[in-house]
């Protein structure tokens, strides 16, 4: 057990005797990265689907190697999936033997870690309760199928190795009714009219590896508007009805990218990008070179819900980096795929919409990792216990780890943090990872040795709460700033070591100092000559906090007609509260 997780396990356990939260992290189990006896290199998946009986017969066609000596049987995840034959690679069969969670093959002989192995696995199924989603009719949308793979449920589809620290390359070979469209992962490879029986085969290949949650498929009478970024196809496969909105929506998807080529120093790796409306889908779930997104995305405009589509159209192009280029190594590094992705989506929105309302999206991520930390639970952002992955896809591994992303960026400055996200990305490409490698990219390329940083902020629950006073002492020509954390160690919450921006306006102007914040309690003293006008703590809104400011009502006057946006719209609601006072 790595020190991390268990101090956190002791803390926790000395904050649940004394209440208990929302959701009790401690009765969660303690889960670790899984092992595997060999890695697997293709899948080649063959099927034949019917929308109208909502069935499929496959063929999963399987090449691995054995990770050590002596492999003479392997197992493959699957869940409703009824397994009729398995064959060698030369066409004899192999003894197997199926559960409702798996299949363990005899591979008939002994293998070394210098062999290459490939059969392949007969199945069929039944409208799936998962996985592949078949769709009736309706007014809204046409009989359709969309795959729902994450986190764990391509083996509704493919019988696999279906956990995210093993990449495959992937053809997906799908025979349907030949007035529907196919649209799988990678380049399309060929389109083959079966005549006479009156069905298309659709042959999608990636050439990359990828996690096996990361295999979509989607199959309907689809209309595709085609768009492109110089010679990257972009495509938009979405219902006759909603063409015209969708190109106007979706034009935006060249521009995420190409933002995103230059932000990252790392060329789009995949063969096209598309986007697929489902209807069970909520936001948008991200596969390799595709995203699935929800109907609410092909509505006509309106002016308070455009900058949220758009957001999400960033956030998971994003992906395509974080979460498919570079993979989570087991879920409790969720953050690796999720923070990323979105603090993309709010470097984005700041490049194209401007600072004020970059500002305004930073700070409500704040606002909804703090309302799950007071209404649900605090946790650590890496946490290794969880009852399914889906556990820890929370406000912690969003909105938090953005955050803590852009306090990393404040302490390494712009060019050494944006060096290392590009090192970080060349480094792991099409590899999965885990947080040890990303702290490991910050030491090689800026030499620094962030591991109090992460310790803090990654592996320890909890954010700083502030409780702040100032005085001015014109004897020292000093402001005198007291600043205490307050914040309830008992879960494990530390007293946090952090550089701050203290910003003082006088009538001469703005003067800023940094100060390196290291105790429960401390008091500075900051050069002034005259009376401030306004004393701003964390100017540039860089920190993860909480806090209170005792303050005049003649300096919030003053800083809500003069701050930036988050420190008008703080001094407001300061405003308000003396409303009641007498």
């Amino acid at each position: 057990m790595n020190k991390h997780l268990l101090s956190t396990l002791i803390s926790l356990l000395v904050f649940m005797t004394g209440f208990t939260q929302t959701a009790n992290l401690l009765d969660r189990p303690l889960q670790f990265e899984r092992s595997r006896s060999y890695d697997a290199l293709n899948y080649k998946i063959e099927l034949a689907v019917d929308l109208e009986t909502k069935s499929f017969t496959g063929t999963n066609t399987i090449t691995l190697v054995p990770l050590n000596s002596g492999l003479e049987a392997c197992s493959f995840d699957l869940t409703e999936l009824n397994i009729t034959a398995v064959y060698a690679a030369d066409k004899s069969p192999l003894e197997y033997t199926q559960t409702q969670k798996e299949v363990e093959i005899k591979l008939g002989q002994s293998y070394s870690i210098n062999d290459t192995v490939k059969l392949s696995i007969q199945y069929f199924a039944e409208n799936p309760s998962d996985g592949l989603l078949f769709n009736d009719q309706t007014d809204r949308w046409p009989r359709m199928l969309t795959s729902n793979s994450w986190p764990n449920h391509a083996r509704y589809w493919f019988p696999c190795y279906d956990y995210p620290n093993d990449k495959v390359t992937q053809d997906v070979i799908v025979t349907v009714k030949d007035d529907l469209k196919v649209l799988s992962n990678g380049k399309l490879i060929d389109v083959k009219n079966n005549l006479p029986d009156g069905t298309k085969t659709w042959h999608w290949r990636q050439v990359n590896p990828h996690s096996t949650y990361l295999s979509m498929l989607a199959i309907g009478p689809f209309v595709v508007i085609e768009d492109s970024l110089g010679r990257l196809p972009i495509n938009y496969w979405v219902y006759e009805q909603d063409e015209t909105v969708a190109k106007e929506i979706f034009s935006i998807t060249p521009k995420a990218i190409d933002f995103f080529n230059n932000l990252y120093d790392y060329p789009y790796p995949w063969a096209k990008y598309d986007q697929v409306i489902c209807p069970q889908q909520g936001g948008g779930a991200e596969a390799t070179s595709a995203t699935i997104l929800g109907l609410g995305a092909v509505r006509h405009k309106r002016p308070d819900q455009d900058d949220n589509w758009e957001r999400i159209i960033a956030h998971e192009a994003a992906h395509q980096w974080w979460g498919d280029l570079i993979t989570l190594r087991s879920w409790e590094h969720t953050w690796m795929n999720e923070s990323f992705a979105t603090y993309s989506d709010y470097l984005y929105t700041k490049a194209m919409k401007g600072e004020k309302k970059g500002a305004i999206d930073l700070e409500g991520k704040k606002n909804q990792y703090l309302r799950e930390a007071h209404n649900r639970y605090m946790r650590p952002i890496v946490y290794q216990k969880y009852n399914q992955p889906q556990d820890n896809f929370d406000s912690h591994t969003y909105p938090k780890g953005a955050i803590v992303l852009h306090m990393l960026r404040y302490q390494l400055g712009d060019e050494s943090f944006f060096r290392v996200l590009s090192h970080f990305l060349h480094k792991h490409e099409f590899q999965a990872v885990d947080t040890n490698d990303f702290m490991l990219a910050v030491k090689e390329v800026t030499g620094k040795n962030m591991d109090w940083f992460f310790e803090q902020f990654i592996f320890k629950p909890g954010h700083p709460v502030f409780d702040l006073s100032y005085s001015y002492s014109l004897e020292k020509n000093s402001v005198v700033l007291t600043v205490k954390q307050i914040q309830d160690q008992s879960i494990g919450t530390p007293i946090y070591k952090l550089p701050v921006q203290i910003a003082i306006t006088t009538s001469e102007g703005k003067r800023i100092k940094e100060l390196w914040i290291t105790k429960k309690e401390e008091t500075f003293f900051l050069s002034c000559d005259k009376e401030p006008l306004l004393v701003r703590f964390d100017e540039g809104n860089f920190l993860l906090k909480e806090w209170t400011f005792k303050k005049t009502e003649k300096e919030l006057i003053y800083q809500s007609e003069n701050d930036d946006i988050i420190g008008k719209n703080w001094a407001k609601t300061q405003l308000e509260k003396l409303k009641t006072d007498n």
